[in-house]
């Protein structure tokens, strides 16, 4: 190959990835069409999205994990677990070992 073609073969295999890019990119938008995406109104659930119907951490075990580490009588600050959800939070997860695990998570 010649120095002079090597800039019109770069652009051209450049054209066509990008080409072949898009091609792809619009059968998968046509092909996901169906599922409701999150956030296009934020003020609005989207319809076919799941929904939370109950709430089950009464059970013992769930505070046991939750209260892990902390000695009783309980601060008034944990109270906050009463309304825990099914949420994710970092508190009734172990985090770093070592000098860092100051709840005893990993013994």
């Amino acid at each position: 190959m010649s120095d002079s073609s090597k800039p019109r073969f770069m652009t051209v295999t450049a054209l066509a990835v990008l080409t072949a890019s898009l091609i792809l990119a619009a059968n998968a938008t046509a092909a996901d069409a169906s599922p409701p995406i999150a956030g296009v109104n934020p003020d609005a659930r989207p319809v076919g999205a799941p929904v939370i119907t109950a709430v089950a951490k009464k059970q013992k075990d769930w505070y046991e994990q939750a209260l892990t580490g902390i000695d009783s009588p309980y601060p008034a600050s944990l109270r906050f677990l009463e309304d825990q959800g099914n949420w994710y939070t970092p508190f009734t997860r172990p985090g770093m070992p070592d000098r860092y695990d100051i709840r005893s998570w990993h013994k």
